[in-house]
């Protein structure tokens, strides 16, 4: 069965800490179980977004659609409107992910908003830095390291996205252990070499 990878869309997202995870969750040739997932995007509404780079985005569904039935897991992006308070919505619907024992993702500004929302009081998490997450329960659990995955919660800094859709990838159990390893060695050596190990890794 096919099952949901929600993708959070807001005006002024991050563009260059999704991608990652968008195409290695959409592309199939490296996976264990092909077809097991697909991306849905999701908007506070359905009306289009622009992103910090200017791209113009359309929502597959709004918020009030997202459904838990079908659901892997929730993808949060970072971008600057998260510390307003105006993607508030979308820690909520974390919140449903966790109580429902669903995994959620969240990079950069958005770790912002699950520590205001609590869903980070009680894991091991990271962000930019620990200042930047504001007066929050969860303070004594914070790692200083590029991404953190405890108990369902993945959590990175903006500039570790890489590392963040390893995480993800893990978590969904996307890739065998040798292939994620390879596909991430590839992505930071980008050889020849490193190529032919990833593919070799799903021929073994």
């Amino acid at each position: 069965m096919t099952t949901t990878v929600y993708l959070a869309l807001a005006d002024d997202l991050a563009d260059w800490e999704y991608g990652h995870v968008a195409a290695q969750v959409s592309l199939q040739q490296f996976q264990v179980q092909p077809g097991r997932y697909e991306i849905r995007t999701v908007g506070l509404t359905t009306d289009p977004i622009r992103t910090i780079g200017g791209v113009r985005m359309l929502p597959d569904i709004a918020i009030s659609d997202v459904s838990l039935d079908d659901a892997a897991m929730l993808v949060l992006p970072g971008g600057d409107g998260w510390e307003s308070g105006a993607l508030a919505p979308f820690a909520k619907l974390a919140r449903q992910f966790r109580e429902a024992g669903k995994p959620i993702a969240a990079i950069c500004g958005a770790t912002v908003a699950l520590a205001a929302e609590g869903l980070l009081d009680d894991v091991a998490h990271t962000s930019n830095f620990l200042e930047g997450l504001g007066s929050y329960g969860g303070a004594a659990h914070y790692r200083d390291e590029r991404v953190v995955r405890d108990q369902g919660v993945i959590t990175a800094g903006g500039a570790s996205a890489l590392e963040w859709a390893r995480e993800v990838l893990a978590e969904l159990e996307a890739y065998s252990p040798k292939t994620l390893q390879a596909w991430y060695d590839f992505n930071r050596e980008d050889g020849v070499a490193a190529f032919e190990r990833l593919v070799a890794s799903v021929q073994d």
